[in-house]
C-alpha cells in the first residue's frame, strides 16, 4: 500500500502541475471567469491531496500495518479521482452529471483526514 500511496500521490501532483499550466494558458481564452476558477479549485485541491498521499505513503513505510493508514490512502486517492476529476468534466464539457459526485469527492477527503488522524492518535510514543 506504500507504493500505491506514493506513486499515485507523484502522479496526482504531476497531473496538478499540468492540469494548473492547461488551465492558466490553454483554457484562459476559452472559459468563463466561473468555470476557470472552479478549473483551478480542482487543481489546487488534487496538489494538496496529492501531498497528503505522498506523506500517508511515507507514514505507512514507518508505521507498518497501520489499517487507519492505509483507509487514509484510498480515500485520498478516491476524493482526488471524484472531487477534481468531476470539477475538470463540469468545466470542460457540457456534462452536468458529474455534479452531484463532487461533493461525494470532498466527503472522502473528510474521512482520509479522520483517517490519517486516527492513524497518529494510536501511534505510541508520541506525547
Amino acid at each position: 500500500m506504500a507504493k500505491f500511496a506514493l506513486m499515485a500521490g507523484s502522479l496526482s501532483g504531476l497531473f496538478a502541475v499540468v492540469f494548473g499550466a492547461f488551465g492558466a494558458h490553454a483554457l484562459k481564452a476559452r472559459l468563463s471567469p466561473e468555470s476557470l476558477a472552479a478549473f483551478q479549485t480542482g487543481v489546487q485541491y488534487q496538489m494538496l491531496h496529492a501531498l497528503a498521499l505522498v506523506l500517508t505513503g511515507i507514514l505507512i513505510l514507518q508505521l507498518r500495518d497501520s489499517a487507519s493508514l492505509e483507509w487514509a490512502a484510498r480515500l485520498f486517492f478516491t476524493g482526488i479521482v471524484l472531487f477534481s476529476g468531476s470539477i475538470y468534466l463540469l468545466t470542460l464539457t457540457d456534462m452536468r452529471w458529474p455534479g452531484p459526485i463532487t461533493p461525494v469527492g470532498g466527503l472522502c477527503f473528510i474521512a482520509a483526514w479522520a483517517m490519517l488522524a486516527t492513524a497518529v492518535y494510536r501511534v505510541n510514543g508520541i506525547s
